[in-house]
């Protein structure tokens, strides 16, 4: 019979409650302290609608490439991407900016709007200040433009208030962070503080150690694994082997079971062209499915795994909740906020993120390698035959080991 281990480490685990359904953890970062001097923002999306996937759209004036719900094929909502002018866009909800503590419904009309219309962040400033009030939104904007600019927008119904990650004033390490409030917010209505805590941690030591550098935090910020309030590090309790079911209470990590996706758009450096812009993204939950470099290219191609697959969804990212459906196995109770560890790591090194992770070293090994050439020649036939290698790569492989 198997052994049956429930990790009840302190009561604080266990008072989860019901948590706001856009709950997602941002980070931007100057191109003043990043290794190649361009600038970043990242996103992990924390939402009700689990299953996302990647387009290229043609806004009104901007071909754009974002992420969205699956299914969305329009797009009504955008909730991250960037431009061919390399201007970039992600946010996280606010709850705390309009005063009443709801939630809105235009934040990812915002963004795709912004998309389709802007190129620089005077022209998403004029957006903001042109659209009909109230906005319906309740967000801290992050942006990013091929002029070096790179902000936070902390953005209620009515109003603004930019904070410039380029000031060494503001952001005297060069990087800021965001979860669920604004820093210009009622703090009684704060969410997402514990994993603000974290996301601190983490980048405090990210910039000590000289890692602030898309490759670094568009793979270790979702699988950080220690909580900003307890300061337990989910690693330390790492199962023998994969039958030793572990159920750890796992609730406001960086990682959560709500999170669907992960972008991080690296921008480009002054003179560079903006369609070297690109988005990095783990299409799907990070613990089960793989990072790679996104570009929008002339054709409008994709990786077919990240996009729609025909039936409005990408093929990677329901490969992901397949494998993520293991970890969270429980069939009744609070299910979501209980998951065996054991199935993603154990000692013996036979969980699904540890598999994972060497799948995704050589996409990105590749990728690296793909975008540096393409930087050199502007050729974008080497970036759609790394896109064909990522389909069948990734194809081949989860189904050798799943």
């Amino acid at each position: 019979m198997k052994k049956l281990t429930l990790a009840l480490i302190t009561l604080a685990f266990l008072m989860v409650g019901v948590q706001p359904s856009k709950a997602c953890t941002s980070v931007i970062v100057s191109g003043r302290v990043t290794k190649d001097g361009r600038p970043l923002i990242y996103k992990n999306r924390d939402t009700r609608t689990l299953s996302n996937m990647t387009l290229v759209v043609q806004g009104p004036r901007y071909r754009y490439l974002g992420l969205v719900n699956a299914e969305d094929t329009t797009p009504v909502d955008v909730w991250g991407g960037h431009n061919e002018a390399g201007f970039a866009i992600v946010n996280t909800a606010a709850y705390n900016l309009n005063g009443n503590g709801g939630d809105t419904d235009g934040d990812g009309i915002l963004i795709r709007k912004a998309l389709g219309l802007c190129a620089t962040l005077a022209d998403f400033e004029r957006l903001i200040d042109t659209v009909k009030k109230p906005m319906d939104v309740n967000s801290n904007f992050a942006v990013l433009d091929a002029q070096g600019g790179c902000a936070y927008y902390e953005t209620g119904n009515y109003s603004f208030v930019k904070f410039d990650v380029n000031d060494t004033l503001v952001a005297p390490d060069g990087y800021l962070m965001r979860t669920n409030f604004g820093t210009t917010g009622n703090h009684k209505l704060d969410v997402g503080v514990e994993r603000y805590q974290a996301i601190t941690t983490f980048m405090k030591e990210a910039c000590r150690e000289g890692l602030l550098d898309h490759d670094y935090l568009v793979t270790h910020i979702p699988r950080y694994m220690t909580h900003g309030l307890t300061k337990m590090n989910i690693y330390d309790f790492m199962p023998e082997k994969e039958s030793d079911t572990t159920f750890f209470p796992f609730a406001d990590y960086t990682v959560r079971y709500s999170t669907a996706s992960v972008i991080l758009v690296q921008g480009v450096k002054p003179g560079e062209s903006p369609l070297n812009t690109v988005s990095w993204t783990i299409m799907g939950w990070p613990l089960t499915t793989v990072a790679m470099p996104l570009v929008l290219l002339p054709s409008g191609k994709l990786p077919a795994i990240v996009t729609d697959d025909g039936t409005g969804h990408s093929w990677l990212c329901e490969k992901g909740l397949k494998l993520k459906s293991r970890a969270f196995s429980l069939k009744r109770g609070n299910t979501q906020d209980y998951c065996n560890i054991a199935v993603l790591f154990n000692k013996q090194g036979t969980g699904i993120l540890q598999k994972i992770l060497s799948l995704e070293e050589e996409v990105m090994c590749h990728g690296e390698e793909t975008l540096s050439e393409f930087r050199k020649s502007n050729d974008t036939l080497v970036v759609e035959t790394y896109y064909d290698w990522v389909d069948a790569y990734l194809k081949k492989h989860y189904r050798a080991l799943f």
